[in-house]
């Protein structure tokens, strides 16, 4: 049964090269017969909040040295790029009407309440007893893995480089003065990771021919926040990728230049998989 899977994916590779991590929190696609049950949304429209594909756009990390943390169980369920605190109490009962953020005031909270364009998840709202259960069973193994292999690529290599992967929706990109990037990459402005090491990943996706924008529409969310720091040579840097440059996001089905995209990106992931915090990645940090 779905219940009985594990909860995410991780792959620490015997040659890991330099503390680079990939990592995938929204690409999860198993959808538990409870949560369906308890939602009228059909399962394409569910899977519009997914990163679909990101994961097997990454899955190359390990072979290239970096080590790769995936999400199996989706974002609508429990969002692992939100804080255990931004609880939406329009959907979750008996919870505090206490200051909240954008994000979570627009019902995308640890717990969702919409998908994408808006479209509720839910029937009616849900006990507080619930939220915390999905948190303790989903949101904090997940995190608990990723600090462990933060802490680790830390003190093996005296650097933590962490490239969180995310996709985005074209119509994300539509108020957008200028040409329209195909990647943004987020930092938190600085803040969750040196200007090297954002200029080293910004290059790669350059490389192979991709416009990229840097902090806008998105700096990063919870991931970058939380574990960026960059003075502790601890390096987050946020990737959301135009979905509609390698899947179909109405039927959520991979367009038929997807290989060819997979291999564009997975030059990229060998690119940065032995990057090291000077922002060179022809240079192992451990050697």
């Amino acid at each position: 049964m779905i219940q009985d899977q594990p909860l995410f994916d991780l792959h620490v590779p015997g040659d890991w090269a330099s503390g680079v991590i990939f990592g995938s929190p929204h690409s999860g696609s198993l959808y538990p017969d409870w949560f369906l049950a308890g939602t009228t949304l059909p399962r394409n429209v569910l899977r519009s909040s997914e990163d679909a594909f990101v994961d097997q756009l990454i899955s190359a990390a390990p072979d290239h040295g970096a080590a790769m943390l995936t999400a199996r169980y989706p974002r609508c369920l429990i969002d692992l790029n939100r804080g255990p605190d931004e609880i939406d109490p329009q959907l979750v009962r008996g919870v505090p009407r206490h200051p909240l953020n954008q994000r979570t005031m627009a019902g995308l909270g640890v717990i969702p309440r919409v998908v994408t364009q808006g479209r509720v998840i839910h029937h009616s709202p849900i006990d507080r007893t619930e939220a915390e259960r999905r948190i303790n069973r989903y949101w904090r193994p997940y995190h608990g893995a990723l600090a462990t292999l933060i802490a680790s690529a830390r003190a093996r290599f005296g650097q933590a480089i962490l490239i969180d992967m995310h996709s985005m929706p074209r119509d994300a990109l539509g108020h957008l003065s200028g040409s329209r990037p195909d990647i943004v990459l987020g930092n938190r402005h600085g803040l969750s990771a040196s200007a090297r090491i954002s200029d080293a990943i910004a290059a790669a996706f350059e490389t192979e021919g991709w416009h990229v924008r840097r902090n806008a529409p998105f700096a990063g969310a919870y991931i970058a926040s939380a574990y960026g720091r960059p003075a502790q040579n601890i390096h987050v840097v946020q990737v959301e990728i135009d979905r509609s440059l390698y899947m179909d996001e109405t039927t959520i089905t991979p367009l038929p230049g997807f290989g060819e995209f997979a291999e564009r990106m997975t030059r990229v992931v060998a690119a940065l998989s032995q990057l090291e915090a000077g922002g060179n990645s022809a240079v192992m940090a451990a050697e």
